[in-house]
């Protein structure tokens, strides 16, 4: 076994488990139920809440099913509980009538906490009977697919499996579980190969996939696992960018609050091998084929006036609607009113097509302005110190 596989697993596993269950992400513990408003802990709406004509929310309806939130948005991703569209710029609500169904009978709720249950590599490995440095190549090499991962307090990444997942590979894979690892699985190991990044991205682009039929959605879906250089590259237009991050579902990612930590998640949410990129990029310009011919985004063509385009392209730049005139000389404004001054160069001055000399209104209150300021300016000179 290799130092760093070592290293990998003690920072991986160092909390041990509780109650013969992995401790999983401190941010996935369901809240406690508070009075007041809102619906109770047990799916019923309190009085006065309106709760039956909008469903329950997330949270809600986890704390009715005895779910912590990751594994309830799991559990919606997975297609186990059925949702209802939520008002805008909300996520979706859950009927009461669906809570009821999974809260009826106690075989069903065990089924569904059992199938959101999630295990790392020292349970995942308990559960199949073999070591935790096995587990880890298996994982390494592919052969076990994640389905979370959040980082310790070490900034290490742990990842989570779905037990029914490792225990259906087991059945499926027994000669994996025993002997010497395959040369061509060590030559992988030996060259620093690490599958778990890669297909993660793969088994949420699924479950995001699964989960809607909408075009546009589709194709948010597939631009939400790109790097932002890579998607302005294969989407040029600015309006079908910003539509896409609109409708960009939630990838299960942990949202960390220190900075290194977030560029950490956000390299192992975004592709970086040129083959995958080059295969996300395919399948986007597939989605977005059939977006743009089922209904096309929205641009500066199908907008009305109180859109405001995005400053730098063209439809934003503001046309000068008529060059600036020059401002007319002082002389010419205090002799304007001299009929002598009719086809001179003072009337010759103003713009082309304008009527000149005695035509023009004269402007004798700031004639008077300017030699009253004359006067006192002499009289300031003349006065004694």
């Amino acid at each position: 076994m290799r130092m760093g596989e070592l290293i990998a697993m003690t920072a991986e596993e160092r909390t041990p488990p509780r109650s013969g269950r992995d401790t999983a992400d401190r941010q996935d513990r369901p809240p406690t139920a508070a009075g007041g408003a809102g619906p109770r802990a047990d799916g019923r709406d309190r009085p006065g809440s309106g709760s039956a004509e909008r469903g329950l929310p997330p949270g809600a309806a986890a704390r009715a099913l005895g779910l912590r939130p990751g594994e309830f948005d799991l559990a919606v991703q997975l297609g186990c509980v059925r949702t209802l569209p939520g008002p805008a710029g909300e996520p979706p609500r859950i009927a009461r009538d669906e809570i009821a169904r999974l809260r009826s009978t106690d075989d069903r709720s065990e089924a569904l906490r059992r199938r959101v249950h999630t295990v790392g590599t020292r349970t995942g490995a308990e559960l199949i009977s073999v070591s935790p440095q096995r587990f880890t190549r298996l994982a390494r090499t592919g052969h076990l697919v994640p389905v979370r991962f959040h980082l310790n307090r070490y900034r290490a990444v742990v990842w989570r499996y779905l037990a029914d997942d490792v225990e259906e590979f087991a059945r499926a894979h027994p000669e994996l579980l025993t002997g010497r690892t395959d040369p061509e699985l060590r030559a992988l190991l030996d060259a620093g190969a690490d599958r778990r990044p890669r297909n993660w991205r793969g088994k949420r682009l699924g479950l995001a996939l699964r989960f809607t039929s909408d075009p546009w959605e589709r194709a948010a879906a597939v631009a939400a696992f790109l790097a932002p250089s890579a998607l302005a590259e294969l989407v040029p237009d600015p309006f079908e960018r910003s539509r896409l991050h609109g409708l960009r579902p939630r990838t299960g990612c942990p949202r960390p609050v220190s900075a290194p930590a977030r560029e950490l998640v956000q390299r192992l949410a975004r592709t970086t091998d040129p083959d995958e990129t080059a295969w996300y990029g395919t399948l986007l310009a597939q989605q977005l084929d059939e977006a743009r011919a089922e209904r096309p985004a929205d641009g500066p063509s199908s907008r009305g006036p109180s859109h405001c385009p995005p400053l730098g392209s063209p439809a934003g730049r503001v046309p000068a609607a008529r060059p600036p005139v020059a401002p007319r000389p002082l002389v010419a404004e205090t002799a304007v009113a001299a009929p002598a001054a009719v086809g001179t160069g003072a009337a010759a001055s103003g713009p082309p097509g304008r009527p000149g000399g005695p035509e023009r209104p004269p402007r004798a209150p700031r004639s008077r302005g300017l030699r009253l300021l004359e006067r006192l300016r002499r009289g300031s000179r003349k006065s004694p110190a």
